[in-house]
């Protein structure tokens, strides 16, 4: 570690290193189950560490203050020694009003961190694998902004080694053992999270990394250049770009969800809701709610699959749209509140006479999560 540093500084900066180059050798290990999980843990460690090396190189002390009594300043303390801010309120401190996706990512994470830190979910590995990827790459990002490239890891990494090359046979077999999973407040909160999420956040490479893979042509039989090439957006260079977009649509998967895994129709969807709301549910109030939160395009649009793949997917082979479970419990929760009610549909609630239930007893069939990952033919 170079001179030049503080102590805590040093130290909180070997921390981070060592906790984030654990965290991608277990995650990149074939035979541990529990790889999210693990990765989830330990990148949290990193980020805090990292944060308290920044904090305490601006002179600040990342500690939990009492309140003063007199004028000197007292220091909250475990067990003698003092507490330090955790990954939250690192969070709140250092991003304080801004909200770029580097700082949903990490709020996204911690959720999850506290859902899943004692559930066994390897399931989800592939669905969680574009928010994991983009935490890292900001976490060195941050790194190397605060404190330069020679404290980069990026040489110190490489990527994994896949035994296929495509996966859509891979998808369907996560998609299916999703929907026999039971944790369905999981699934839920992924869910909703993205909802809540501006498209542009959404659709951030710092919220949630994602690529195609496109097989590369060397240029000599005997040439030397690299197998993996990253090319990152680049606004400056519109011709390159167009190009790659051209190639990506040839490679594109016409139907990108699974077909009709768990899915339902609209009409199921009232009488599921309707069973479980405390007032009258129809489907004219169903279209109003998927036009209120953004969930499927109008009709006769041309890009009917431009879904919340969470929520909804279209169903090209009969011409129109399914939903999942989600959705369900999603519209239960939202609208067993009176005033959210008519702000989606538009009218008054009308009381069916039944006494409301709470959105977690609906019906624990889980949802279709994150489909959306992109491969190459």
């Amino acid at each position: 570690m170079p001179r030049g540093l503080s102590q805590p500084v040093r130290e909180n900066l070997t921390k981070a290193r060592d906790a984030a180059l654990a965290a991608v050798e277990i995650y990149n290990k074939p035979a541990i189950d529990f790889r999210a999980g693990n990765y989830i843990v330990l990148m949290v460690i990193a980020w805090t560490a990292l944060f308290h090396a920044i904090f305490y190189r601006r002179g600040i002390k990342p500690w939990y203050t009492l309140p003063l009594t007199g004028k000197r300043r007292r220091y909250k303390r475990i067990d003698g020694d003092v507490a330090h801010w955790e990954l939250a309120e690192c969070i709140r401190q250092y991003f304080t009003s801004n909200n770029p996706p580097e700082r949903k990512n990490l709020e996204f994470i911690l959720g999850l961190r506290n859902k899943i830190e004692h559930r066994n979910m390897p399931q989800l590995d592939p669905t969680l694998f574009g928010e994991c990827q983009a935490m890292l790459m900001n976490f060195e990002d941050l790194l190397v902004k605060e404190f330069g490239a020679k404290f980069g890891m990026a040489d110190k990494l490489a990527l994994a080694i896949q035994f296929s090359r495509t996966s859509p046979k891979a998808q369907q077999e996560t998609q299916k053992k999703l929907a026999n999973s039971t944790s369905t407040k999981v699934l839920d909160y992924i869910s909703q999270f993205r909802m809540g999420l501006p498209t542009e956040i959404l659709n951030s490479q710092h919220f949630r990394f994602s690529v195609y893979l496109v097989p590369k042509i060397a240029n000599h039989e005997k040439s030397a250049d690299v197998a993996m090439e990253f090319i990152p957006y680049d606004a400056t260079k519109p011709e390159e770009m167009e190009k790659l977009s051209k190639i990506v649509g040839m490679i594109r998967e016409k139907q990108v969800p699974v077909a009709n895994v768990d899915m339902i129709k609209a009409g199921d969807v009232v009488k599921e809701v309707s069973r479980h709301l405390p007032f009258k549910f129809n489907l004219h109030h169903h279209t109003k709610a998927w036009q209120h939160y953004g969930v499927r395009p109008a009709c006769k649009s041309s890009s009917p699959e431009k879904t919340k793949a969470d929520f909804c997917v279209f169903d090209k082979a009969h011409g129109d749209y399914v939903y999942t479970k989600a959705w369900v419990r999603f519209l239960v929760q939202k609208l067993s509140d009176a005033a959210e009610f008519q702000n989606v549909t538009g009218q008054s609630p009308s009381p069916t006479g039944k006494a409301a239930v709470v959105a977690s007893t609906v019906a624990s069939a889980p949802a279709i999560v994150d489909s959306t990952v992109n491969t190459a033919a």
